[in-house]
């Protein structure tokens, strides 16, 4: 038997990276897991992926920071699998530069996916589960999430309102009785494609950072990640694989007396 049979989940960005790795994990213990993301390509991928391999999964395009997609994925979810057990909110970018060079434009569209789309999909996610005998909720979040780290102000802020609005959640639902717990993930340096994606145009134009480790070793990730893997206690940059172990854990009745809290998994950078 699998850690998770008979669950339900709901993994956004979960097309690559820590997203993907989490889908994947989750499903070999036994969930059903709905796949969402905006990359369709790779979205459809990990779901046939899954099925491919024995498991369940069902692929729909997401937009996290659109808040009339929440109902529809969710309820696409129950029709497809029954009622819903688990939410991790992955879905993330991330924009570089320095505080003072930083557009609002930027600011708020790093916030819009980070934060917001993290509020919209937990409450959304509240609202079904206690109706249904509650579940968990994981949110990613990041060490930087917990440490400040010079070029990342916009991510920092956006990562560390996961953290504290998670908590909060937390105390709510327990205090209301609804059976759903709610925790956040830190990932360290992780081998993603989140930096090459994002990161790297925002920090490529900007001369102030050009040279610069962005802060990394306070807690981010950045685009050379085997030499970043030298400030890393252990000496190794982590893989998504590592993340998703954890969100198993928290996804599953293993954790049960778990909530409130941050699972920080960074090979010990901030320790």
């Amino acid at each position: 038997m699998g850690r998770l049979d008979g669950k339900v989940a709901i993994v956004t960005g979960g097309a690559s990276g820590i997203g993907k790795g989490a889908a994947i994990a989750m499903a070999e213990e036994g969930a059903a897991v709905m796949v969402t993301d905006v990359d369709d390509l790779q979205g459809e991928e990990v779901a046939a992926e899954i099925q491919k391999n024995g498991g369940k999964a069902a692929y729909r395009h997401q937009d996290t920071s659109d808040e009339t997609a929440w109902p529809e994925i969710v309820g696409a979810t129950v029709a497809a699998f029954g009622p819903l057990a688990v939410l991790v909110n992955n879905a993330g970018i991330a924009i570089g530069g320095a505080i003072e060079d930083f557009s609002l434009e930027d600011w708020r569209k790093q916030n819009a996916v980070n934060l917001d789309g993290v509020f919209m999909g937990t409450r959304e996610a509240i609202r079904t589960m206690k109706t249904t005998g509650g579940g968990s909720i994981i949110n990613v979040s990041s060490v930087a999430g917990l440490r400040g780290s010079a070029g990342l102000g916009g991510y920092c802020a956006s990562k560390g309102g996961v953290r504290l609005f998670s908590k909060a959640a937390a105390v709510e639902c327990a205090r209301a009785g609804y059976k759903i717990r709610v925790n956040s993930v830190h990932p360290g340096i992780i081998d993603t494609p989140i930096w090459q994606k994002s990161v790297q145009d925002g920090w490529a134009n900007d001369e102030a950072l050009a040279n610069t480790n962005f802060g990394v070793r306070d807690g981010a990730n950045q685009i050379d990640v085997d030499a970043l893997a030298e400030s890393v206690p252990l000496g190794i940059a982590g893989v998504p694989k590592d993340i998703a172990d954890g969100i198993v854990f928290l996804a599953s009745d293993e954790s049960r007396y778990v909530t409130g809290t941050e699972l920080v998994i960074d090979g010990g950078v901030s320790a």
